[in-house]
């Protein structure tokens, strides 16, 4: 297999049965559906590295097993208040499971609908309160945010050109927010899904646990206890039934538009306008949302091998460099907040804080802290993400290749 500096795969589709050489290594690979395979489409399309432990399972309870060890995992994680434990707990899990012979792949259509409940999640979280405190201070939000984005971009850029990581998977994974969005996005963009989930989730950890101790030790905070999960709440059956169907028909309409990353995006999209008329009431109980994020963890630890383990853990001082940079950065713009124009120190730090959405809205809520600031910067740059990290990408690609 030829190889481009420090990475054995392509420079942009780094896993895709076009590769000539895999597609002889892969018995039974089907030459009329590689015109639309992505780098997910298949359980390991590496060379063998040899039969592990759980190769001689039965396929069920491998299934049966998995399951067992993602919810120990999770639970494990959540016992522990860890960012994301319910996505990465299962990702975790099948990573441990492919990289011992498993040999087990998500299909399709479960993966999908997981996509689509991750935008309707995202949808809930885009209200009328955010908008108006946006709309206050929109200048400063959208410079500041813009300087982020241009600050992960521009590291992303190095480590792809450095050939750290293949491709334009470096910038998708340098993207400062978005985690859970970007990884499905990268995927649609040709991107290496398991190492963007690898530097996207490493970032959310240790952005999470920055903001956490700032709180703490720098402005002496400490905040109440997070809420505990309520996985079975008292649920309104028919704004459930109307989410569903909602969702459902924006999903089909993403797919069959193709839309890139569409079953993710058009769902977001349709259901945030919806629930800001008041027309739709998005009505998503944790149990569901925990089985869409297992699938997506599933999914992406599934298609892991050791071989892209090693390099996973090779790039990992690299790519924790570039989120110590980050995370720096952020702290300069908090700074500049409050010093030019008066915003509290801690609400400053965690409004400029590049991620952990989720993480961060528990610290700001937990403490005394202004709330509608910290949560609108963070939301206006989620979305900014959202809709600059395609282009961004095409145009760092084409940087690369020039």
């Amino acid at each position: 297999m030829a190889q481009t500096g420090r990475w054995p795969y392509t420079a942009t589709r780094p896993f895709n049965l076009r590769h000539a050489s895999l597609q002889r290594r892969i018995p039974g690979s089907d030459p009329a559906r590689r015109h639309d395979m992505t780098p997910m489409d298949t359980k390991n399309t590496e060379p063998a590295l040899g039969d592990g432990r759980l190769t001689a399972l039965p396929s069920a309870l491998k299934w049966i097993l998995l399951l067992l060890l993602s919810l120990l995992v999770a639970g494990a994680l959540e016992y522990v208040r860890f960012p994301a434990a319910l996505l990465l707990g299962p990702m975790i899990a099948a990573i441990v499971f492919a990289t011992n012979g498993a040999r087990l792949a998500l299909p399709r259509p479960p993966y999908i609908a997981a996509q689509a409940l991750v935008g309707c999640m995202i949808a809930e979280s885009l209200n009328g309160d955010i908008l108006r405190r946006f709309l206050e201070d929109w200048p400063l939000f959208i410079g500041a945010t813009l300087s982020v984005i241009a600050l992960g971009s521009l590291l992303g850029y190095i480590m792809a050109k450095r050939q750290v990581l293949p491709g334009t998977t470096a910038v998708w994974g340098s993207s400062a927010g978005a985690a859970s969005a970007m990884v499905l996005m990268a995927e649609a963009y040709g991107a290496d899904t398991r190492l963007v989930a690898f530097m996207q989730y490493l970032r959310v950890v240790c952005v999470a646990s920055a903001a956490a101790a700032m709180a703490a030790f720098v402005f002496n905070i400490a905040g109440a206890e997070p809420p505990p999960l309520v996985f079975f709440p008292d649920i309104d059956w028919q704004a459930l039934a109307l989410t569903l169907a909602v969702t459902a028909a924006s999903t089909a309409a993403g797919h069959y538009l193709k839309i890139p990353a569409g079953t993710m995006l058009v769902p977001m999209l349709v259901m945030a306008v919806l629930n800001s008329f008041g027309l739709v009431k998005i009505e998503l109980p944790l149990w569901l949302l925990a089985v869409a994020y297992a699938m997506v963890g599933w999914r992406i630890g599934l298609a892991f091998s050791r071989r892209l383990l090693l390099h996973a853990a090779k790039a990992a001082p690299q790519v924790a460099l570039s989120i110590l940079i980050l995370i720096s950065f952020g702290g300069c713009l908090a700074f500049l907040l409050w010093y030019l124009l008066g915003v509290d120190p801690l609400t400053a730090y965690l409004a400029t804080s590049p991620g952990g959405l989720d993480s961060v809205a528990i610290i700001a809520a937990t403490t005394h802290v202004d709330l509608p600031f910290v949560l609108a910067l963070q939301t206006a740059r989620f979305l900014m993400i959202l809709a600059l990290g395609p282009s961004i990408s095409k145009f760092i690609a084409n940087r690369i290749k020039g």
